[in-house]
């Protein structure tokens, strides 16, 4: 799926999300950012032909439900995810963006991925194995997949345009960004993690990890982009929970399953997914959005 909407100028077009530029609709005002979520799918760094239905849908809807819940936390760049309150020019498209847009304040991001976790997995996982520590924070000994952290962990990393993020620690991100901001977006960023954490429990889901993007709204520190998505998240069935193997996340991980069995090589073009795959996947995307919001996709 690609959005076309005529009369809106396209800034950019990612894996998974097509972000347009708004002018202003009111002397004096600002211009802002619309982003659609399509139900395009990538895995390993690769945009899949077929995409997954709905996906888009959950991906805003989850985000939009994230970000009312934790305002008083740190505000954030949602203008308005009705579309019926958009500017006339994006009204027009409200076939096509109906559910799965948000209109968002201009903010000027860091260039940093704010990252969280509370478990012992990926990335993480693999930098423990190697090193015992995770972005230069030392853990206990004896720690194996999927473990429980003592207590939940900042591991930031760079914004990459391209393939992977890297990985880096407190220090060199506070080079970045420079070092009370740093500490600021630490502190943001493990509060966040707290509340949705302490929420999802209460819904029987473990959030193993997350990451946050954040930007500066006329000097004021803002939230912006997505919020505890499937995409940007990983949840796992808490009464499921076992410590020392993979858990069952609720992303795209029938997806990678099956590409594995396929013996693709990872790179463009990725094979099309079969329907049980597809199938999969968006049923695993409906079920954390309704498991967290107690609502069904709308």
């Amino acid at each position: 799926m690609t959005t076309q909407l005529d009369g809106i100028e396209l800034l950019n077009r990612g894996k998974v999300r097509d972000i347009y530029r708004v002018p202003a609709d009111k002397p004096g005002g600002k211009e802002m950012l619309l982003l659609v979520a399509t139900d395009r799918i990538s895995a390993f760094d690769v945009v899949l032909p077929n995409g997954v239905p709905d996906k888009g849908k959950v991906l805003t809807q989850t985000s939009a439900f994230w970000f009312k819940r934790l305002a008083d936390v740190v505000p954030n760049h949602v203008v308005a995810t009705d579309v019926d309150q958009m500017p006339a020019s994006v009204k027009k498209h409200a076939a096509v963006l109906r559910g799965r847009s948000t209109l968002g304040k201009r903010c000027d991001p860091f260039p940093v991925e704010c990252v969280v976790r509370g478990y012992l997995a990926g990335s993480g996982l693999k930098e423990y194995n190697a090193t015992g520590a995770v972005c230069g924070i030392k853990l206990p000994p004896g720690l194996v997949e999927s473990s429980k952290l003592p207590q939940p962990i900042f591991t930031p990393s760079t914004k990459a345009e391209t393939g992977h993020d890297e990985n880096i620690d407190f220090e060199k991100m506070a080079s970045i960004v420079g070092r009370p901001t740093a500490e600021k977006l630490r502190d943001l960023t493990l509060s966040l993690f707290t509340r949705a954490s302490e929420y999802a429990a209460t819904r029987g889901i473990l959030l193993a990890d997350t990451k946050f993007e954040f930007g500066l709204d006329d000097g004021r520190i803002t939230l912006i982009d997505e919020a505890l998505t499937p995409d940007s998240s990983r949840y796992w069935e808490a009464a499921k929970w076992t410590p020392g193997k993979a858990q069952q996340s609720y992303d795209k991980q029938p997806v990678r399953d099956w590409l594995e069995t396929t013996g693709w090589n990872k790179k463009p073009p990725a094979p099309v997914m079969p329907p049980d795959a597809v199938a999969a996947t968006s049923k695993r995307y409906r079920e954390i959005f309704e498991r967290l919001s107690g609502e069904k996709l709308s």
